[in-house]
């Protein structure tokens, strides 16, 4: 993070007038910048580095990012950078591990940048962006085979605590790909507001599979300042713009976990003062949300892409939460963790019924013929199997049909054979859509097919492959 700025713009004062929290107020100041970068040193010379997050004529509020403990009014100077938060990036950024302000923390030696970008980014202006498309191969069937990433999408993962969402989200950045692309593919994976315990798994895992090669990983913990959780993804989205567009890479995005960013938010608004929203959360929510997703997609004219996975936490599991809520408005779908099949030992626990992928029926254009047909199919068997359940448990067993029967034991087959899979397990679409089949045939009647097309029946179906 670059702190070097022009000795002609830089503006230093002694004026600090109140320490609030993480926060300075310097008066006197007529000329600051919002997010302009400031400097401050202490009365014993120790240098901490701020960011301006509200001005006005004759004052300005500076956030400190290593917090203001030990700051004295009196012998405090702040020195006004005239310019904005920069991140180094380059390509030498792939494999290393990053603090959530941009600084290397594997032991490895500090990035010789390409160039040294802003880090609030604008968000892609909607006449630029071109629709997302093609299919991202994640090797998890639930996903692939039902709830299809495009390129260029924004498809979060909404979980509770306790769930495996980390795990979840380590196997995706393991295994994701755009097949026949594999050498043009990046990850940039942040994950904000973590345990010292989660950020060793992360770093474990990634270093231990190899995955790391392909990886910009940044993470940010609990017990750094709010002001670095709210920096993280912009750093992050940084990183993969330049990726993205300057290097013609198609980089997937993981962020885990945005709750974490939104109540960043809360805590900084809370210590300004200002006039609390829903739930306490600051009015500007999903501007500050907005600002961060519309960063992602694809441009006209531009080769690479960005793609985003956030994963975001329903406290309660409620998913009226404010920034799960607004975190469903401003993308293309969802995909949802059920803590039920999370207790039936069903691993990842994503529950097919309540996600969604809003451009899965783009995606299938670029996989099988077969692929968006038998989705539906398979939504459909699993949501009778659903229903017929919950009805079991008024009237009993022996009040259902064969039909019925045979839907129950597609239900249980299908959480064990098709949402099941190990944690290392990397699944191809075709071994996928083959699951799928295998399941139909064993489990429902062929007459039951009616959301599949006779010609893809005769095509893809294995038992008649296997008569050709």
């Amino acid at each position: 993070m670059s702190v070097t700025a022009s000795a002609l713009k830089a503006r230093k004062y002694r004026t600090v007038t109140e320490i609030s929290g993480p926060l300075l107020v310097v008066k006197s100041v007529s000329d600051a910048a919002y997010n302009e970068l400031v400097k401050v040193e202490t009365g014993t010379g120790e240098v901490r580095t701020g960011v301006v997050l509200e001005t006005s004529e004759g004052y300005a509020v500076v956030q400190v990012f290593e917090g203001t403990s030990g700051l004295d009014v009196d012998k405090t100077a702040v020195t006004f950078l005239g310019e904005t938060l920069k991140v180094p990036v380059s390509t030498e950024m792939l494999g290393r591990i990053f603090d959530g302000k941009g600084q290397p923390i594997d032991g490895g030696p500090p990035i010789i940048p390409e160039d040294e970008l802003d880090v609030y980014g604008a968000p892609i202006n909607p006449s630029a962006r071109e629709y997302p498309r093609e299919f991202i191969q994640t090797g998890i069937s639930v996903i692939d085979g039902m709830n299809t990433l495009s390129r260029g999408q924004k498809l979060p993962i909404f979980t509770e605590a306790g769930l495996p969402h980390n795990i979840l989200a380590a196997q995706i950045a393991r295994q994701a790909t755009i097949p026949g692309k594999e050498e043009d593919f990046a990850i940039v994976f942040a994950a904000i507001g973590i345990t010292a315990e989660e950020a060793m798994f992360f770093k474990n895992e990634f270093t231990r599979t190899g995955a790391i090669e392909r990886l910009v990983t940044y993470l940010n913990l609990a017990e750094n300042p709010a002001i670095e959780r709210v920096i993280t993804p912009h750093v992050a989205l940084t990183t993969a713009e330049f990726l993205a567009y300057e290097h013609d890479m198609h980089v997937l995005v993981i962020m885990t976990d945005m709750l974490n960013y939104g109540e960043a938010l809360r805590e900084i608004s809370a210590a300004r003062a200002e006039v609390p929203g829903r739930r306490g959360y600051p009015g500007y929510l999903y501007t500050s949300l907005a600002q961060i997703y519309e960063r992602c997609g694809r441009i006209h004219g531009k080769k690479g892409s960005i793609t985003f996975i956030p994963v975001v936490t329903m406290p309660g599991g409620d998913i009226t939460h404010p920034v799960v809520d607004l975190s469903g408005y401003i993308t293309e779908g969802q995909l949802i963790l059920s803590r039920e099949l999370h207790r039936k030992g069903i691993y990842p626990p994503l529950n097919p019924l309540p996600s969604l992928s809003r451009l899965m029926k783009e995606a299938t254009r670029y996989t099988r013929k077969d692929h968006m047909q038998l989705s539906d199919m398979l939504y459909y068997c699993y949501s009778e199997a659903q229903d017929l359940r919950s009805l079991v448990a008024v009237v009993g067993e022996e009040a259902l049909t064969e039909r019925d029967r045979a839907y129950l034991a597609f239900g249980d087959a299908f959480e064990r054979r098709f949402i099941n899979q190990g944690v290392y397990e990397n699944r191809d679409l075709d071994t996928t859509l083959e699951i799928a089949w295998n399941l139909l045939i064993e489990f429902i009647p062929e007459s039951e097919w009616k959301r599949l097309d006779p010609e893809v029946i005769r095509t893809y179906c294995p038992k008649y492959r296997e008569k050709k």
